[in-house]
């Protein structure tokens, strides 16, 4: 099941496709075509066999005709599967749409950048290497003039930088920021940032906000955490009280999170999850 965390990094690219060329050309530095339109395309890209190729998202860049595909992936854990699917998505983004094509990797974390950047040996003097955005390249938003102009570059470089020391004045850069925003595309934002930072960090940003505990706005949050919740299955209770935990920022070591995981008693699961609704710590839910 995608983490709240993956699943949010891709609503800024569907919110904001250009994002993808912006960050290749800005901080890949990357030389792109000339183009005019930055367009969402269906991320389906199975071929003439069976076996099913689904990327995280596709755009494609267009100036009259389509210049460049880009294959949006969101990485956030080791998957040898990728260094199969990876260059067949260049493959059949190129053939679908007659056009240059490249796989845009993004995640939050240093170990994860070193591991998507590593060449991907597709035959005797073939390698395939994908674009990669991490933390260290992702640039460090903390002016709200800046943010403002860029919201969704601004909410990346929350999730890239929330275990950093510019973890709070990117925080509320990009939380003034989404003051300018409405409707979903702001709550969801702000429940974004919220859920990426510290315990402290979100004390502080919580502060900015008139004081109080943040509850989760966006229905993007809530449908998610509802939808796990809902499913009244053990796997599903244990996926949820782990969801709920995780957009508490309440951070669960790798043996607990494998006890949860490995509890079958949906009685059991049921009270973890009502107690993570509201818990600041891992110790309190169980």
């Amino acid at each position: 099941m995608p983490s709240l965390t993956h699943e949010g990094l891709i609503e800024l690219f569907r919110n904001r496709p250009e994002l993808a060329a912006e960050l290749l050309r800005d901080v890949l530095h990357v030389e792109l075509p000339a183009y005019s339109e930055a367009r969402v395309e269906s991320a389906d890209l199975t071929d003439i066999k069976p076996a099913e190729r689904r990327a995280d998202f596709v755009v494609l860049l267009i100036d009259g005709n389509p210049v460049l595909g880009i294959v949006v992936e969101v990485q956030l854990s080791t998957d040898e599967d990728k260094r199969l699917s990876w260059p067949a998505y260049v493959v059949g983004l190129r053939a679908r749409f007659k056009c240059p094509a490249c796989v845009l990797v993004v995640t939050v974390t240093e170990a994860m950048a070193r591991w998507s950047r590593e060449p991907i040996a597709i035959g005797p003097g073939n390698v395939f290497c994908a674009l990669v955005v991490g933390p260290s390249s992702v640039p460090i938003v903390d002016d709200v003039a800046v943010a403002e102009a860029d919201p969704e570059l601004a909410i990346l470089s929350v999730l890239a930088h929330a275990d950093g020391p510019h973890a709070e004045p990117v925080g509320r850069a990009a939380l003034l920021a989404t003051l300018r925003l409405s409707g979903e595309r702001q709550l969801l934002y702000c429940d974004l940032i919220l859920a990426a930072v510290s315990k402290a960090t979100r004390a502080a940003l919580e502060e900015l906000m008139a004081g109080g505990t943040y509850e989760f706005q966006s229905d993007f949050f809530k449908n998610r955490l509802a939808k796990a919740a809902a499913s009244g299955e053990a796997k599903g209770m244990a996926q949820a009280v782990l969801d709920v935990l995780e957009a508490r920022s309440v951070r669960v070591a790798e043996e607990v999170r494998a006890r949860i995981l490995a509890c079958s008693d949906t009685a059991q699961l049921s009270v973890w999850l009502g107690k993570a609704a509201t818990a600041t710590s891992v110790e309190q839910v169980l």
